[in-house]
């Protein structure tokens, strides 16, 4: 069965039964009324019996009549809203199914809930085609009579009139659209109309019934004080938690970047849970943490596989040497689109299964039931239960990068700042691995002895130990990475992986100092921003070593195959000098978190050191108020 994605850009309004529609050649970029066709249609909308889409903007519906009658599913987005149609299908067993192209796209909401009928919306709409002077039809005019049943309890029977005016065509895309809907609203609210306050026919069918339904668990707010600072962690990690939501569907559509972005979100949650631990704990928090590792891995190895492909084609475009024969090229433009394809398949395999459905339910009730300060005692962090080891089903081997070479020029000078080099610290960590258990945190090498926090000063305290050690893990990183940049006793893999480790400490300290500052009053966006800096550099030299690796392999394939080999290696070389090029503003990037880091440390104790004087100050006023009320 076939899908086809709109955007749909319109405007609504409310009208009585006697207006009259005024001359909509009136309107901008409109000359003509190409044609005008009446329709009756009949739609029935659906949703879980907590109503998770509506809640969420989300309508979904199989309409009858019309031009495009058949299942639609209407996604909220920027510039519009996201419609995406399916055909109608024939009823099972005498029941219409959403059909699997849909539903998929809602399924991170949806999860195991049935989608039944909520509302009846029947419609006597007269549409008339809009043209410009060419004739190319810019947007549709609709004038719409309207008599909805809602089918939930307490539900009834509605009918209103109203106008719609829907953008066709390339004109959202273009600058026709925004002068022709804002002419569209002074001639209509000309002519009796009012702009609609209801976002959709839905909405004014359920009306008050709406309040009958339970709220989704992802809904739910925690039963805890506002203000308190545990309202401001959950309001943190909510956002997180709503990220996943957004590109889960756009994952499954392979939208352009999503992948990535849906990664990030995922470690951007698990990073902030970490930095939380001493005002959350517990240990579902720990396996939700280890299944978003998972889940992180599972993305990041068809993130690879895309960001290979991208470079692949970037450097074919700017190889100028004649030299790469025909059947390299076809393998460097297709080779790795292919494996992509497959990691993608497996993605949305995942995003399918119960394993993930059951990880956004357990952040849902993680985030509705908080086991903040005073709900649990303290549990060292190497204390808490482990979950279950992952199965080899659910893990994949990530690219590991093995062919040797010599070292570049030294990056920057060895500088301990303050960290001992010869203090023991984990230097590996996989998203996913081949063996199917997940590797020891390195979050976790240099456990932060915390308790439950009560009050803004703990929790305060608290995520600045998180940061601190996030920020000393970091330097001993450094530290490493740069002494063994020269060291020839190690393959050229093994001194870039240091440079990987440094990658990710970079970003451990970025999301800690994103999660303390949305958590607290502390000032950390100029530590965020040198993080993401240096992030970003490493992030550039870490896909240049993905794609060696990527043409090692290949080199290896084609030279089993009998193929020239010549031009992976031309390309290994570039992929190399790419690398180390990346590395330039390496030790500028560094001194500048660091900078970052003790002036946000200095007004930290700045900002204690003036609540101590104030405390101070306040117990002496307070003495002396006692002195004097007992003198008197």
């Amino acid at each position: 069965m076939s899908t086809s994605t709109f955007l749909e850009v319109e405007a609504k309004f409310a009208v009585s039964d006697t207006s009259v529609v005024p001359d909509l050649t009136r309107l901008t970029g409109v000359d003509a009324i190409a044609a005008t066709k009446t329709h009756r249609l009949s739609a029935v909308y659906y949703d879980t019996a907590d109503l998770r889409l509506t809640r969420s903007r989300i309508t979904l519906r199989r309409r009858e009549g019309g031009d495009d009658d058949g299942w639609h599913l209407k996604l909220p987005g920027i510039a519009g809203r996201l419609e995406i149609h399916a055909p109608l299908g024939e009823p099972v067993d005498g029941r219409f199914e959403v059909p699997e192209e849909i539903a998929s796209q809602v399924r991170a909401l949806v999860r195991r809930e049935t989608l039944n009928p909520i509302a009846q919306v029947d419609n006597e709409r007269v549409e008339s085609t809009l043209a410009a002077a060419d004739g190319t039809p810019v947007a549709e005019f609709c004038d719409d009579h309207v008599s909805a049943w809602s089918l939930l309890p307490g539900g009834a029977h509605t009918s209103w009139r109203e106008w719609e005016v829907e953008l066709t065509g390339d004109s959202p895309a273009t600058t026709v659209g925004n002068p022709l809907l804002l002419s569209a609203t002074q001639l209509l609210v000309g002519a009796g109309a009012r702009v609609s306050s209801s976002p959709s026919k839905l909405a004014m069918a359920l009306g008050d019934s709406v309040s009958s339904a339970e709220l989704p668990p992802f809904l739910v707010d925690a039963d805890i004080d506002p203000e308190s600072p545990a309202a401001a962690v959950i309001a943190a990690l909510k956002l997180n938690r709503d990220k996943l939501h957004e590109y889960d569907p756009k994952v499954r559509r392979d939208e352009w970047d999503s992948v990535h972005q849906m990664r990030v979100a995922t470690r951007e949650l698990r990073s902030h849970m970490e930095t939380f631990d001493g005002i959350l704990g517990g240990e579902e928090l720990k396996h939700i943490e280890s299944e978003l590792k998972l889940l992180a891995g599972m993305l990041g190895y068809a993130r690879d596989a895309e960001v290979v492909e991208e470079r692949f084609l970037r450097l074919l475009d700017s190889e100028d040497s004649d030299v790469l024969d025909e059947t390299t090229r076809e393998h460097l433009r297709h080779d790795m689109g292919e494996e992509y394809r497959r990691a993608h398949r497996r993605v949305v395999a995942t995003l399918n299964s119960d394993r993930y459905l059951a990880l956004l339910d357990a952040i849902d009730a993680l985030l509705a039931d908080p086991p903040v300060a005073g709900a649990h005692a303290h549990v060292p962090v190497e204390q808490v239960a482990s979950p279950e080891p992952a199965t080899e089903e659910d893990v994949a081997a990530d690219l590991d990068m093995g062919a040797e070479g010599g070292a570049g020029e030294p990056v920057m000078e060895v500088s301990t700042d303050g960290v001992d080099p010869e203090e023991d610290t984990t230097e590996e960590e996989a998203d996913m691995v081949a063996e199917g258990a997940p590797t020891e945190d390195p979050g976790a090498d240099v456990p932060v002895e915390v308790h439950r926090a009560q009050s803004p000063e703990e929790v305060e305290a608290i995520l600045s130990e998180h940061l601190e050690d996030a920020y000393r893990r970091l330097m001993k990183r450094h530290h490493k990475a740069v002494k063994n940049w020269d060291n020839m006793e190690l393959t050229l893999h093994q001194r870039e992986e240091y440079f990987h480790d440094m990658r990710k400490s970079a970003k451990k300290l970025r999301y800690a100092a994103e999660a303390v500052g949305a958590a607290t009053q502390l000032k950390t966006k100029r530590l965020y921003n040198a993080c993401k800096a240096l992030q970003s550099s490493l992030g550039d030299f870490q896909d240049a070593v993905t794609s060696r690796d990527k043409l090692v392999q290949m080199s290896q394939a084609a030279r089993r195959r009998g193929e020239d080999t010549f031009g992976y290696g031309l390309l290994y070389q570039r992929e190399r000098t790419i690398g180390l090029k990346s590395l330039e503003d390496y030790a500028e990037e560094v001194k500048t978190i660091r900078k970052a880091y003790e002036r946000l440390m200095k007004s930290v104790k700045e900002a204690h050191e003036k609540a101590e004087k104030e405390a101070a100050k306040a117990a002496k006023k307070k003495d002396r108020k006692n002195k004097k009320k007992d003198q008197d």
